[in-house]
């Protein structure tokens, strides 16, 4: 079956409220995790990673920083505008670029409140840092149907608009941890090996990580590998439509270095991906590669990977993942590039095969999300004995909640 075809409806469970977590707990890696193997399920703690994982692996980890993007605005008459800042205006090749500009930025955001927001009307903030005072303006460019462009412009000469988020602004904590964001959230919702600044949203499977842990990975020789994935906040978005062939994935930012790649070329081909956001990353990689295997002189506008196309029967279906990464490798040093920049809105649903990831370590997901598709991707319908299973044994659900050990097979 084409994953288009897929009913959304058979990708539920019962998640009690109760058992979201709305906090963290106060050590990263006493987290439970649970442990699939070939149907077998077992229960473990996330300190004893490195142990259950085999010993010819490789990780994957995903080294976004999450952006500061709420931002709260008071009207002159009292009332309270929110901004979520999702990501950049326009045709933007470049992130980094984006987030480091100076004096002004056009974003697109959603509003909390926009009904308040009448037109024409400029809205301020005095932000106060350890050696300065400025004012950030906004103002309304632009309406779409599911976002709005805002114009930011501040005072400070000095300040970039990463720089301007992180003064005024606050840690978007999922929809679903309702709840106020506290001081706390800026650094436990963030990986400790965060690194590129560009989501609005945690890749929170990495949120485990300790440095124990890494340190026990190097003890058992388990090579630890970066790449980045902005994630938007489409990460959330609900599957509203009875068939997957009327949702719109969210595309999102992909960076990796000619130095990863190469990595992955030369070393184990038994990689395990930190969380749903490196796997899809290091998946659009590899079909990127299969791209310029079969069109070396691809333009890099023409690189990313939409929706369904990984579906297409006119596909190669059976390139190894190092003449595909090699594919890559070759496009980027022709054109003297140490880093890829593209985008991705590949949905990794139930039909697709793994090209590349061998495991998947990932918190617990959402009822009929994209997410949980993924996981059934990898292991098929025994994803309804995993949630089974952490319902029963009491794994605390969602963004700061338990993991789990996925392995599933040695694919190609």
């Amino acid at each position: 079956m084409h994953p288009s075809l897929l009913s959304i409806q058979d990708f539920t469970y019962a998640l009690p409220e109760s058992r979201i977590a709305a906090f963290p707990l106060s050590d990263r890696d006493a987290s439970k995790l649970l442990v699939y193997q070939r149907g077998s399920i077992t229960e473990d703690s996330f300190r004893h990673l490195p142990d259950r994982l085999p010993a010819n692996c490789r990780l994957l980890l995903n080294n976004t920083r999450v952006l500061e993007a709420r931002l709260l605005f008071q009207k002159p008459s009292g009332g309270v505008i929110e901004i979520f800042c999702l990501e950049p205006a326009g045709d933007v090749s470049n992130l980094a670029s984006a987030i480091n500009a100076h004096h002004s930025a056009h974003w697109k955001c959603l509003i909390g409140g926009a009904s308040k927001w009448k037109k024409g009307m400029v809205l301020e903030k005095q932000i106060h840092d350890s050696s300065s005072e400025y004012i950030l303006r906004a103002a309304i460019s632009e309406r779409a149907a599911d976002y709005f462009v805002i114009a930011f412009e501040w005072t400070s000469t000095e300040k970039s608009f990463a720089e301007v988020l992180h003064d005024a602004g606050a840690i978007p904590l999922p929809p679903y941890i309702k709840r106020a964001t506290e001081p706390s959230d800026r650094e436990r919702y963030q990986t400790v090996y965060a690194h590129f600044e560009g989501s609005v949203a945690a890749p929170t499977a990495g949120l485990h990580f300790t440095p124990a842990v890494f340190a026990a990975l190097e003890k058992k020789n388990i090579p630890v590998d970066f790449l980045t994935l902005h994630v938007g906040a489409g990460t959330f978005k609900p599957v509203k439509s009875s068939t997957m062939a009327g949702h719109d994935m969210h595309t999102e930012f992909i960076e990796a270095d000619v130095a990863l790649l190469e990595s992955m070329v030369a070393g184990t081909p038994n990689i395990y991906c930190v969380g749903t956001t490196s796997m899809r990353s290091v998946e659009s990689l590899y079909w990127m590669g299969v791209k310029l295997i079969a069109n070396p002189n691809l333009p890099a506008s023409q690189l990313p990977i939409s929706q369904w196309e990984v579906y297409d029967e006119n596909i190669p279906k059976q390139v190894s993942l190092r003449d595909a990464f090699n594919a890559l490798i070759e496009w980027m040093k022709k054109k003297e590039m140490k880093r890829l920049i593209s985008r991705t809105a590949i949905l990794i649903a139930p039909g697709y095969q793994p090209r590349v990831a061998r495991g998947l370590i990932t918190n617990f997901h959402q009822p009929q999300s994209t997410l949980l598709l993924l996981v059934a991707a990898c292991i098929g319908d025994d994803w309804k004995k995993v949630y089974e299973f952490a319902l029963a044994h009491d794994f605390r659900f969602l963004s700061y909640g338990d993991a789990c050990l996925l392995n599933f097979g040695d694919g190609y």
